[in-house]
């Protein structure tokens, strides 16, 4: 146990398409916001296809990933002196290509590994008219099909933190309402795989508002005593370790009494 430690563990740059600012500009931030560590995690790029960038403003170019490895490693060591910049990916999930991109990543020193689905019956959890015209069962059908690939995420032993749990509330806020007991099974499972989940602040920056998850969510995640970390989701450097302050008074609220970071894939607990 160490003494509590200001981070942010999910943050974004101009190699994704749709983030700005290079990592050096999030250091720097960081540094000026008095983090003790700052973790980088761009979207990994689509390593299935045999595009170099399936999706430009999505994620990352294959032929960029170990530049961008590089670079996170190079700014590592010119700022260890003021700063711990931690190496980390938010990597999609894809239960059919798990190998492949298991694959890619034990070739580089990765600190963490963020696993977060983006997509449910291969359509993005953002697609803002994806609810048009459902039944309620199809929504129930949608919503536990998004936390059984939460769940196999969870089991697959290739990430050290879960993202965003409930973004699929992101542009359709009525999605914590659909009715289904597969979140409570989802926490269950996340406890016995020993993943942490982070508490992720872009909710706010969509039309759910609030973050992710919701505090009912975390109240189970403490009573399965899932362990939980911080990420902003920061897609700009000045939005870096937003709301960290109001986290950690409602986590503590809520009765949880610590929270991690990973430095090493090694996780390291510091009080709240």
């Amino acid at each position: 146990m160490t003494s509590t430690v200001k981070f942010d563990l999910h943050t974004h740059h101009h190699r994704c398409g749709h983030a700005i600012g290079t990592i050096e500009d999030y250091v720097k931030q960081a540094i000026e916001y008095g983090l003790h560590y700052i973790g980088i995690s761009d979207h990994s790029p689509y390593f299935y296809s045999d595009e170099d960038q399936l999706y430009p403003t999505i994620a990352m170019a294959k032929s960029e990933f170990v530049p961008y490895i590089e670079e996170v490693l190079r700014l590592k060591e010119a700022y260890k002196d003021k700063i711990h910049v931690l190496l980390g990916v938010e990597s999609d999930f894809f239960p059919n290509h798990v190998n492949i991109y298991r694959d890619q990543y034990l070739l580089h020193p990765f600190d963490y590994i963020i696993g977060s689905v983006h997509y449910v019956q291969d359509v993005n959890i953002f697609k803002k008219d994806r609810w048009d015209g459902l039944s309620t069962e199809q929504q129930i059908k949608v919503k536990e099909e998004y936390y059984t690939l939460i769940q196999q995420s969870a089991k697959s032993g290739l990430f050290q933190i879960l993202g965003h749990i409930d973004a699929m509330k992101g542009f359709y806020p009525a999605f914590s309402d659909i009715k289904t007991d597969i979140i409570e099974q989802t926490l269950k499972i996340i406890s016995d795989s020993d993943v942490a989940i982070e508490i992720n602040t872009s909710g706010k920056t969509k039309d759910c508002g609030g973050w992710y998850p919701a505090d009912d969510i975390l109240e189970r995640a403490l009573y399965y005593n899932v362990k939980v970390t911080f990420g902003s989701d920061s897609h700009k450097p000045e939005r870096i370790c937003d709301d960290f302050d109001l986290v950690r008074k409602r986590l503590k609220e809520i009765g949880f009494k610590e929270w991690a970071y990973f430095v090493e894939k090694k996780r390291v607990m510091t009080s709240l």
